[in-house]
């Protein structure tokens, strides 16, 4: 049977059938097309980003009675909305290579649905681009010369833990697009996640360490 697992629980533990999923859009860029008068062509004014994108499970649900349809419709309001503030893991059984991060969105109104047609939608509002599992799993590096290659055509924004101490030179050679970055007065490690864009140990921000244009990528 189809699923999909949000935030750490499955659409089977509810007993809910998977009819189809939707992405309804590929990621948009963040960009703005301006007119230069006397200038054919607009300029791109570009944020370097891309827009985040709705990801929709269409579901069945079947009970016996009206009692128990009543009883797990409250479990799954009460599974989707919690945390609501936040992202979650999203996966499922149609891409077992990848998962999303996302959270619920807009109003989920099951009963008016189910009535209407057997079936609902549940509508997750989603960073726009999948993580594949494999680049998920954390790898040690001992040697130089090691190589992580990303086989994907977009830049990858890694998380790396570094060891060591005293003042550290970090060079990341990425096809033409080398960068270095100089670590102040390193202490036993420290942390970067690129996709944040900080540099930290544990839950100290450790910035002010660190000098070089922007934060690693792996392109």
């Amino acid at each position: 049977m189809s699923y999909f697992v949000y935030n750490g629980r499955s659409s089977e533990e509810f007993g809910l059938r998977i009819e189809s999923k939707n992405i309804f859009s590929a990621p948009e860029f963040d960009a703005e097309f301006t007119s230069i008068p006397g200038r054919s062509g607009d300029l791109i004014v570009s944020n370097n980003c891309f827009k985040n994108v709705e990801v929709t499970y269409t579901v069945f649900l079947a009970r016996k009675t009206a009692a128990e349809l009543a009883d797990v419709l409250t479990e799954i309001k009460g599974w989707l909305y919690t945390d609501p503030d936040r992202y979650h893991e999203i996966s499922d059984s149609y891409d077992k290579k990848h998962i999303r991060y996302g959270v619920i969105s807009g109003s989920l109104d099951i009963e008016e649905q189910l009535n209407k047609v057997g079936l609902f939608t549940v509508t997750f509002n989603c960073k726009p681009f999948r993580y594949s599992n494999a680049g998920l799993t954390n790898i040690e590096i001992l040697d130089n010369g090691y190589q992580v290659t990303n086989p994907y055509p977009f830049p990858a924004k890694p998380y790396f833990r570094l060891d060591g101490n005293g003042d550290v030179t970090l060079t990341i050679q990425s096809g033409r697009n080398n960068a270095t970055w100089q670590i102040k007065d390193l202490e036993q490690y420290i942390e970067c996640d690129s996709e944040l864009m900080n540099f930290y140990k544990e839950t100290e921000l450790q910035n002010l360490k660190d000098s070089g244009d922007g934060f690693p990528v792996l392109h």
